[in-house]
């Protein structure tokens, strides 16, 4: 049970918050997932013709020297899905080593305070974006959203913090809820405003110029109307006193698992997931030579279908048979796409990948916070998300 009950009234008007916050920063972050094909073509048929010791010329020469050690070297069509690859793996590897630093702060410094700096980075990020024209611009950009991603982490833990055991399973698939929603109408919208050309030295400024507008809209909110979930003696421990309390009352949680196993099992199942699911777009654009607003259409219906069932079904189950019923979802998936010859093959295999989305990490997210004791939750689920 949370060490500091709220009242209903009060809970409530924190979820809100919380939900609205969550919506438009995922919707902003959704924006580029169908444009990254596309994007990518751009800088390299604009670097290409330039110097050949730009950023991106170097780092395609390194993709070339590592296609050359296979016995049957890859294709040249394939560029765009490697570096897509890498940079996708290098904002997660700066948000694996960011994760747990932000989580320890907000468990020191208050929920609130943690945020509001890390929508600072992403406001940051955004905007680098809408001024990349050139592939060394758009590099930073994903360094600096990497580094200040997390607000996915600090909304699970203030949910967290408002909930009681009971509530705490319901609370986690409204946060899932968020991502379902984004991914629904997100990447659509992405892939409409990338067809609306405003700055020719970048054509996908509109969308980027929009997502800018969505995270300083959603910072300026959160200023406003969230309260800090933290308790007050929590924050920025005045003595040393005060510290081993904290310590004491952390040993006295009682675990049911290990936040090692928890983690573990989280990493293991993001390491496949992930990498399929950050793929796909791409795979659409090889396979079957998807536009950006067609995979945002499947990314589209995917969103769909995860908000239902989180709305309907995960909220009631229990957390472990939704990583359950998750994992089954995702090795069906798997196996279809290893196979995929057809669209509607592709369009069965989205469906899985839906059921995997609305499941799994909604119930370790579950799991992990009922282990987690009220003064280290940030950190612990930071270490979580980490993973």
């Amino acid at each position: 049970m949370s060490a500091t009950p709220v009242s209903p009234a009060k809970r409530r008007r924190i979820l809100r918050v919380i939900f609205v916050s969550l919506l438009l920063d995922l919707i902003s972050f959704t924006f580029i997932l169908p444009l990254f094909p596309k994007l990518l073509e751009f800088y390299r048929n604009l670097e290409t013709q330039d110097d050949s010791s730009t950023l991106l010329n170097r780092i395609l020469f390194g993709l070339n020297t590592y296609k050359q050690s296979f016995s049957r070297p890859i294709s040249d069509r394939h560029d765009i899905v490697l570096l897509g690859g890498a940079l996708g793996s290098l904002f997660s590897f700066l948000q694996a080593i960011a994760s747990p630093v932000i989580g320890t702060l907000s468990d020191r410094y208050g929920r609130r305070t943690a945020l509001l700096w890390s929508m600072a980075g992403n406001i940051a990020s955004v905007a680098l974006w809408v001024a990349a024209t050139d592939f060394r611009t758009f590099l930073a950009s994903r360094v600096v959203g990497g580094l200040s991603e997390g607000n996915v982490q600090l909304a699970t833990a203030m949910a967290a913090d408002v909930s009681d055991d009971k509530q705490r399973g319901a609370t986690m698939a409204l946060v899932g809820v968020c991502f379902s929603i984004a991914f629904t109408f997100g990447p659509a919208l992405g892939a409409a405003l990338a067809n609306i050309e405003t700055v020719v030295e970048n054509p996908f400024a509109t969308a980027a110029g929009f997502s800018l507008f969505l995270i300083v809209m959603e910072t300026t909110y959160l200023y406003f109307y969230l309260p800090e979930t933290l308790p007050s003696s929590r924050i920025r421990p005045a003595s040393k006193g005060s510290i081993l309390k904290t310590g004491s009352e952390q040993h006295n949680h009682i675990r049911t698992n290990s936040h090692t196993l928890l983690n573990f099992t989280h990493f293991i199942f993001i390491l496949f997931f992930s990498g399929m699911e950050f793929s796909l777009p791409f795979m659409t654009y090889d396979l079957f030579a998807y536009t950006s607003s067609q995979s945002g259409r499947l990314l589209g219906f995917m969103g769909l279908v995860a908000a239902i069932l989180q709305g309907s079904i995960t909220r009631r189950l229990h957390p472990l048979r939704v990583v359950q019923v998750g994992t089954v979802a995702c090795a069906a998936s798997f196996f279809m796409l290893g196979r995929l010859t057809t669209e509607a093959g592709l369009w069965g295999a989205a469906t899985l990948l839906a059921v995997t989305t609305a499941t799994v990490v909604t119930g370790l997210n579950s799991l992990s916070s009922f282990e987690a004791a009220e003064a280290e939750r940030g950190g612990k689920l930071g270490n979580h998300r980490s993973w």
